[in-house]
Protein backbone atom coordinates (compact mmCIF):
# COMPACT_ATOMS: atom_id res chain seq x y z
CA UNK A 1 0.00 0.00 0.00
CA UNK A 2 1.45 3.65 -0.77
CA UNK A 3 2.32 6.87 1.32
CA UNK A 4 -1.24 8.20 1.70
CA UNK A 5 -1.77 12.31 0.60
CA UNK A 6 -0.84 13.66 3.79
CA UNK A 7 2.19 11.11 3.90
CA UNK A 8 3.07 12.58 0.58
CA UNK A 9 2.87 16.22 1.20
CA UNK A 10 4.70 15.74 4.63
CA UNK A 11 7.35 13.92 2.28
CA UNK A 12 7.23 17.12 -0.31
CA UNK A 13 7.61 19.38 2.47
CA UNK A 14 10.76 17.47 4.00
CA UNK A 15 12.49 17.27 0.42
CA UNK A 16 11.78 20.88 -0.24
CA UNK A 17 13.01 21.44 2.99
CA UNK A 18 16.26 19.14 2.34
CA UNK A 19 16.64 20.85 -0.86
CA UNK A 20 16.17 24.69 0.57
CA UNK A 21 18.95 23.77 3.61
CA UNK A 22 21.29 22.45 0.50
CA UNK A 23 21.09 25.33 -1.72
CA UNK A 24 21.52 27.84 0.86
CA UNK A 25 24.77 25.99 1.88
CA UNK A 26 26.06 25.90 -1.47
CA UNK A 27 25.27 29.61 -2.07
CA UNK A 28 27.10 30.52 1.13
CA UNK A 29 29.71 28.90 0.16
CA UNK A 30 29.81 30.14 -3.30
CA UNK A 31 29.38 33.92 -1.98
CA UNK A 32 33.25 34.18 -1.53
CA UNK A 33 35.89 34.30 -4.23
CA UNK A 34 38.53 32.56 -2.93
CA UNK A 35 36.10 29.30 -2.12
CA UNK A 36 34.86 29.89 -5.84
CA UNK A 37 38.25 29.76 -7.21
CA UNK A 38 39.02 26.92 -5.34
CA UNK A 39 35.94 24.75 -7.22
CA UNK A 40 37.60 26.22 -10.50
CA UNK A 41 41.10 25.03 -9.68
CA UNK A 42 39.31 21.67 -8.66
CA UNK A 43 37.63 21.32 -12.27
CA UNK A 44 41.46 20.94 -13.52
CA UNK A 45 41.45 17.63 -11.07
CA UNK A 46 42.29 16.48 -7.69
CA UNK A 47 45.11 18.61 -5.40
CA UNK A 48 45.90 18.80 -1.94
CA UNK A 49 45.42 21.25 0.34
CA UNK A 50 48.92 22.78 0.44
CA UNK A 51 49.00 22.83 -3.67
CA UNK A 52 45.37 24.84 -3.16
CA UNK A 53 46.44 27.19 -0.46
CA UNK A 54 49.87 27.49 -2.40
CA UNK A 55 47.20 29.74 -5.06
CA UNK A 56 45.81 32.14 -2.20
CA UNK A 57 48.06 35.05 -0.06
CA UNK A 58 46.05 33.78 3.15
CA UNK A 59 47.05 32.16 6.28
CA UNK A 60 46.23 28.15 6.66
CA UNK A 61 43.78 28.88 9.45
CA UNK A 62 41.48 30.45 6.73
CA UNK A 63 42.09 28.35 3.70
CA UNK A 64 40.60 25.77 6.28
CA UNK A 65 38.02 27.37 6.99
CA UNK A 66 37.46 27.67 3.72
CA UNK A 67 37.74 23.77 3.23
CA UNK A 68 35.48 23.38 5.94
CA UNK A 69 32.46 25.43 3.88
CA UNK A 70 32.77 23.94 0.94
CA UNK A 71 32.98 20.35 2.72
CA UNK A 72 30.21 21.52 4.59
CA UNK A 73 28.32 22.51 1.52
CA UNK A 74 29.09 19.26 -0.07
CA UNK A 75 30.45 20.78 -2.92
CA UNK A 76 34.21 19.23 -2.50
CA UNK A 77 35.04 15.68 -1.13
CA UNK A 78 38.55 15.28 1.07
CA UNK A 79 40.71 12.35 0.81
CA UNK A 80 43.56 11.71 3.16
CA UNK A 81 46.83 10.39 1.53
CA UNK A 82 49.44 10.43 3.60
CA UNK A 83 50.09 13.40 5.55
CA UNK A 84 48.01 15.22 2.89
CA UNK A 85 44.93 15.98 2.54
CA UNK A 86 43.52 15.61 -1.15
CA UNK A 87 40.78 17.63 -2.15
CA UNK A 88 37.93 16.36 -5.34
CA UNK A 89 35.44 18.61 -6.91
CA UNK A 90 31.94 17.24 -6.52
CA UNK A 91 30.48 19.18 -9.44
CA UNK A 92 27.16 16.85 -8.96
CA UNK A 93 25.78 18.88 -5.83
CA UNK A 94 26.56 21.96 -7.40
CA UNK A 95 24.30 21.31 -10.60
CA UNK A 96 21.57 20.23 -8.35
CA UNK A 97 22.00 22.93 -6.29
CA UNK A 98 21.94 25.46 -9.26
CA UNK A 99 19.05 23.13 -11.37
CA UNK A 100 16.90 23.20 -7.98
CA UNK A 101 17.17 27.09 -7.47
CA UNK A 102 16.35 27.72 -11.08
CA UNK A 103 13.06 25.23 -10.98
CA UNK A 104 12.08 27.75 -8.00
CA UNK A 105 11.68 30.09 -10.43
CA UNK A 106 9.58 27.92 -12.44
CA UNK A 107 5.77 28.95 -13.33
CA UNK A 108 3.73 27.45 -10.83
CA UNK A 109 6.42 27.66 -7.92
CA UNK A 110 5.07 28.19 -4.99
CA UNK A 111 6.57 31.94 -3.64
CA UNK A 112 8.81 31.46 -0.19
CA UNK A 113 6.97 33.68 2.32
CA UNK A 114 9.06 36.78 3.27
CA UNK A 115 10.71 36.77 6.75
CA UNK A 116 9.58 39.12 9.54
CA UNK A 117 12.74 41.46 10.31
CA UNK A 118 13.30 41.80 14.01
CA UNK A 119 12.02 45.16 14.88
CA UNK A 120 15.23 47.35 16.26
Amino acid sequence: MGPSGLERKALDIIRWLANHRVMSMVFKALSDPTRRRVLQLLRGGPMSAGELSGQFNVSKPTMSAHFAVLKEADLVHAEKAGKSVIYHLKLSVLEEALLGFVHSFAPGAAAPKPKKEPAR
